[in-house]
C-alpha cells in the first residue's frame, strides 16, 4: 500500500498548481518517482515524454458554428494535460492523501462565438484513464454552457456499471434532473481516445451519447442513439495537411455527421472537426468546422500574472 502511494505521488502531473507548494523533499521524491510511474500498464510508450513533460498542450482553432439560422465566427481552444484522478470522489488529486489515484488524460474544451448581440460560452471537461486496458470508460464529464437567455449544466460519473448523470438548466421542460443512464459510448471523450490510441477507436453499428453540448443545444433527452463510425481518410478542403485521417460518426436519427480530423502519427494531433446537422430553428442542415491554427506547450498554471499576458498571443488569442 505504501509502494502504491508514493507512486500516486510520483503522478503529481503538475496539471495545475497545487494547494501547497511541495517541500524540497516532496519534489525530490516525485521527481524519483515519475520514471517507474509512466511505465504503468496500459499507457503508451511512445506518448510519454510528450505528455509527462510538466506542461499542458493548448491548441487554438477557428471557428465557425451552427446555431440558430447562421454560421457564427468564433473561436475554441483545446488544453490537454495528464493529471491524477480519485476514483472514489471523482476528483482531482490535490493532497495525496488517498491512494485511490490513478492517471488520466483530461480534455478542456472552450467554445466561445457570438450570436447577434449576445455571446455564447461553452466548455466541456473530460476525464479518461491513461491505462484503458484496466479502466474502459471514462470516469468523468461536466459540461456548461452561458449566454444571455441563462446557463446549464450538465455531469456525468462513471460509478457501480452505470452513469450517474445530473443536470441544471434555465429551461423550464428540462429543469433540474438526475438520472441514471446505461453504460455506452461517449461522443465527448473521442477527442481523449484519438489523443490516447487512435487505433483503438470503436468501429461499425454502435451505441453512443451525443455530445453533451449537443444535447444542450438541440435540447435532446440525454440518451445513446444508433450511429455508424469509421476511420477514413480525410479528404475534404476544409482542414489543411497531408495524410490526415478522420473519425466519422452519423446520427441517422438526427440527420447528424460529425467528423474529427487528426494526424495519425502520435500525438495525434486533433487538427480540427465538421460537425452537420439541422437547425432546430429553420430544420436546414449547416456546418460547424474548426481549423487548428496554433498549438504550444505552457504550464500554465504558472502564468496568471500580468506579465504573462503577452503569452496569449503565442496561442493566437486576444
Amino acid at each position: 500500500m505504501r509502494y502504491i502511494f508514493f507512486i500516486a505521488l510520483g503522478l503529481a502531473l503538475w496539471s495545475c498548481q497545487p494547494t501547497t507548494p511541495q517541500t524540497a523533499s516532496e519534489a525530490e521524491q516525485t521527481a524519483k518517482a515519475i520514471p517507474a510511474a509512466q511505465k504503468q500498464k496500459g499507457e503508451p510508450n511512445q506518448l510519454d515524454k510528450y505528455w509527462y513533460q510538466g506542461k499542458a498542450e493548448i491548441s487554438r482553432y477557428a471557428l465557425s458554428q451552427n446555431r440558430y439560422k447562421d454560421v457564427h465566427p468564433g473561436e475554441a481552444v483545446l488544453i490537454f494535460v495528464t493529471e491524477d484522478f480519485l476514483t472514489d470522489k471523482q476528483v482531482k488529486n490535490d493532497r495525496y492523501q488517498n491512494p485511490n489515484s490513478v492517471s488520466v488524460l483530461k480534455n478542456n474544451r472552450v467554445r466561445t462565438f457570438p450570436t447577434g448581440i449576445y455571446t455564447y460560452n461553452i466548455m466541456t471537461s473530460v476525464f479518461t484513464p491513461v491505462n484503458s486496458e484496466e479502466y474502459t470508460e471514462t470516469m468523468k464529464i461536466t459540461n456548461s454552457s452561458q449566454e444571455w437567455c441563462g446557463q446549464t449544466f450538465m455531469q456525468l460519473n462513471r460509478r457501480d456499471g452505470e452513469y450517474d448523470v445530473l443536470l441544471r438548466s434555465y429551461f423550464e421542460a428540462e429543469g433540474d434532473q438526475r438520472n441514471k443512464k446505461p453504460l455506452a459510448l461517449l461522443e465527448d471523450d473521442l477527442f481523449n481516445r484519438i489523443r490516447i490510441n487512435p487505433d483503438r477507436l470503436p468501429t461499425g453499428e454502435l451505441q453512443m451519447y451525443p455530445s453533451m453540448m449537443i444535447a444542450r443545444l438541440l435540447h435532446l433527452d440525454f440518451q445513446p442513439l444508433s450511429v455508424n463510425a469509421k476511420v477514413i481518410d480525410y479528404t475534404g478542403s476544409e482542414i489543411k495537411g497531408e495524410g490526415l485521417k478522420a473519425y466519422e460518426i452519423t446520427y441517422p436519427q438526427l440527420k447528424r455527421t460529425l467528423q474529427i480530423v487528426y494526424n495519425p502519427a502520435p500525438p495525434y494531433t486533433i487538427e480540427g472537426w465538421l460537425d452537420t446537422y439541422p437547425s432546430v430553428f429553420d430544420k436546414k442542415p449547416r456546418t460547424t468546422v474548426a481549423q487548428r491554427t496554433e498549438t504550444v506547450m505552457s504550464p500554465y498554471w504558472q502564468q496568471n500574472a500580468l506579465e504573462d499576458m503577452d503569452k496569449r498571443l503565442e496561442v493566437g488569442i486576444d
